[in-house]
């Protein structure tokens, strides 16, 4: 039974308690998110504050951000560094299906998380062939786990069926979405997949704190992330 009869953020439902942030742009000046190191472990703090136990830092990587196994490796043994906290901290790649992605994973240039493989697509717009490389990803070994599936514009209901049922496709869900961080649309799309469990995993999709911070603290309605806790 859901313990709550007002409205609550995921904050203070205490979402964050013992969580697992699967997808966040954390790990700094490699990409589109934190610029700094010390922009980083402020972010890794207030995490601590909240309870968060492991981070996954999946860093972009894409025709546009080139970054390379070697160069996110050495990035984040910095920031192991500079962080003496009690976060466990992870890193893989949120990898592109680009024109390049084929050629990245027949060279096995990945960073995956173990045998999962975090992987996006244009919002706007699916690749050239996305079964058949979400088909060779399965043929690698890995099974690819879909970031934020609720903000593809081209993407219905049955297509999220299909791909989950039909292709193995994991997906992963960020929290702002719920908060309608990327307007109604978004929202209706997680709240649906979300009630009916297609989602395995959560990610924050943190690229500024302060953004992340206002979509945790937004008042939601009890039912819409009662499957979370």
């Amino acid at each position: 039974m859901w313990p709550f009869t007002r409205k609550k953020s995921l904050l203070e439902a205490g979402v964050l308690r013992g969580w697992t942030d699967w997808h966040c742009h954390i790990l700094p000046g490699v990409d589109d998110g934190i610029p700094t190191l010390e922009d980083s472990l402020a972010a890794l703090r207030w995490y601590e504050a909240q309870g968060v136990e492991e981070v996954w830092l999946t860093p972009h990587v894409m025709e546009d951000i080139p970054n390379t196994p070697a160069q996110l490796r050495a990035r984040f043994a910095e920031l192991q560094a500079a962080y003496s906290g009690p976060i466990t901290m992870h890193l893989a790649a949120e990898n592109m299906l680009d024109p390049l992605f084929e050629e990245r994973l027949e060279a096995g240039e990945l960073l995956p998380m173990g045998e999962t493989l975090l992987v996006e697509t244009s919002y706007f717009n699916p690749p050239l062939d996305l079964d058949g490389l979400l088909k060779a990803i399965r043929k690698k070994g890995f099974q690819p786990l879909l970031a934020h599936p609720e903000r593809y514009v081209y993407m219905d209901h049955r297509d999220y069926a299909r791909l989950q049922d039909e292709l193995g496709v994991a997906f992963q869900l960020n929290l702002p979405s719920l908060a309608g961080a990327y307007g109604p649309e978004v929202r209706k799309k997680a709240e649906r997949l979300l009630a009916e469990g297609r989602y395995c995993r959560t990610g924050s999709d943190l690229h500024r704190l302060s953004a992340f911070r206002h979509a945790i603290e937004t008042k939601l309605n009890p039912e819409l992330f009662c499957k979370l806790i």
